[in-house]
């Protein structure tokens, strides 16, 4: 059976999970927003073999999530480079504190989440943002309505209700 590149695909989300939909690249961006920035230090927190963690940091640079910049001589043997989150890289975390606020309430066990989130500033722990509505109440899956956006395709357009006399 092959593969799907979702790559190729129209829907953008489908293309995020081409890059993002990995297991180790979502971890790899777990640590990235950890603050860590060395190959050495990304392959001992993870405990990610070498050649896949090469992959994935090659990967994330590519699609421009991280960027690899050079270290100074003066870091030591080894400290040849660092690899930093870009601003399309820091866009996304509000993303993984939605998905770690669903895996700290349904996937821990009953001693809580391993790792909590802190505002440096004020010590206050760090929330998800909440889905709201314009008035400021939560947002539920069934309080939305989908509509084709502007590079919707013909089949798109039909799916979500959008006739040829609607003139959009």
């Amino acid at each position: 059976m092959s593969r799907i590149d979702f790559s190729r695909m129209r829907c953008p989300v489908a293309r995020s999970m081409a890059v993002l939909g990995e297991r180790w690249a979502m971890l790899v961006l777990r640590e990235a927003f950890y603050g860590t920035t060395r190959f050495d230090e990304f392959e001992r927190n993870l405990g990610i073999a070498p050649n896949i963690l090469s992959a994935r940091l090659r990967q994330l640079t590519e699609h421009g999530l991280l960027e690899k910049t050079p270290l100074c001589a003066s870091r030591g043997p080894g400290a040849r480079h660092e690899y930093r989150l870009t601003e399309k890289g820091r866009d996304f975390f509000p993303a993984y504190l939605a998905l770690k606020a669903w895996a700290d309430r349904w996937m821990t066990g009953p001693e809580g989440p391993p790792v909590m989130l802190e505002e440096a500033a004020t010590g206050r722990p760090v929330v998800a943002p909440p889905v709201l509505s314009a008035a400021g109440t939560p947002l539920r899956p069934e309080d939305i309505r989908v509509l084709p956006g502007p590079g919707a395709g013909r089949a798109t357009r039909a799916r979500f209700g959008e006739t040829p006399q609607d003139g959009r």
